[in-house]
């Protein structure tokens, strides 16, 4: 097929963009494809001459994001609907379900997925004191992905702090702030890839025992994008090490959430397991991070998918649901 990678650019140089872009390309010229890159810039009219231009078959999703609009994801998908362009993974409302953590967990609460309990304080009413919820409390962006926003400060245990969070979150992040019940646990990563007839990779587990002492648990922006921090550092992806039944457990509570939220093609799962067998679903990731190592990619590998055979299948599932012949 004639596939169009859509990538998003940190430049206005189309080489300077996330390696996942050349990774996923290498993975699909294995596959045989006949593939291009279309980068995303901030310019719209650029971008839509550049996708007609292309005369793609297929467009490969890998654009997180818009110039610096809080739905950017949301929008590109929306053009490519409006071209009627087939592409992988989620549209508008996947990514809209996905971004607005508040919604999500109102979705999964329809099903009886358990979920923190939590309370929204945005920027545009009283302050609230968060009803019942219970200290610690986590305080994070309601509509932000990549841990933005999230420190070691992101967990409070009394009411002044949790104020002082939300109100950084209101000013530095202009977003509404997501207080929630900490959940004292393992931290648990579930891939799913299918439509139909889904299926759940093996669980990753977080390994936060080479953090400092003291510090919290959580997987904060640092965790994740500083590679000079010691929260980088001291925190890995590990295949999780359950008994059969607990595996299974979580599997299924990662399919009943992937459903519940009408993810496509590909996706994962974030859930903490508690001491006492609880799961809770932190988050559900539509079109979630592609790279090679990423803990999807990981996991796949441990079903004994290669990253090729993923990238293509994820073609291949896009396919069979838009009915491309």
């Amino acid at each position: 097929m004639r596939i169009t990678v859509l990538i998003d650019q940190w430049s206005d140089k189309l080489e300077d963009h996330d390696p996942v872009a050349d990774q996923v390309t290498a993975a699909l010229l294995e596959g045989e494809h006949e593939v291009s890159y279309v980068g995303v810039h901030g310019d719209l009219r650029k971008l839509v001459d550049n996708l007609e231009r292309s005369k793609t078959e297929l467009v490969f999703n890998l654009s997180e994001s818009f110039r610096d609009h809080l739905f950017g994801a949301v929008g590109i998908v929306g053009v490519l609907d409006l071209l009627e362009l087939k592409y992988t993974g989620g549209g508008p409302g996947e990514f809209y379900m996905q971004q607005d953590k508040a919604l999500t967990k109102k979705l999964l609460a329809f099903d009886k997925i358990k979920y923190p309990e939590f309370a929204v304080f945005s920027q545009d009413s009283d302050f609230e004191t968060g009803g019942n919820l219970r200290m610690p409390l986590f305080v994070k962006p309601l509509r932000q992905d990549s841990s933005i926003g999230i420190g070691k400060d992101a967990l409070v245990d009394n009411f002044r702090d949790m104020m002082k969070r939300i109100l950084a979150i209101h000013d530095k992040i202009n977003d509404a702030a997501l207080v929630e019940e900490y959940i004292d646990g393992r931290e648990i990563y579930v891939g799913v890839l299918g439509n139909s007839m889904p299926t759940a990779f093996p669980p990753i587990e977080i390994d936060f025992s080479g953090l400092p002492e003291g510090a919290p648990k959580i997987m904060s922006s640092r965790a994740k994008w500083n590679t000079r921090s010691a929260e980088y550092k001291g925190t890995k992806a590990v295949l999780a090490d359950l008994p059969d039944e607990l595996k299974a457990r979580l599997q299924k509570v990662a399919l009943d959430a992937y459903r519940a939220l009408r993810v496509r093609d590909y996706g994962r799962v974030d859930m903490r397991l508690t001491p006492s067998g609880d799961i809770y679903v932190l988050e559900v990731n539509a079109s979630c991070y592609l790279e090679k190592d990423s803990e999807f990619a990981t996991s796949a590998r441990v079903n004994g998918m290669s990253y090729v055979q993923l990238i293509n299948e994820i073609v291949d599932l896009a396919v069979e649901r838009h009915g491309i012949r």
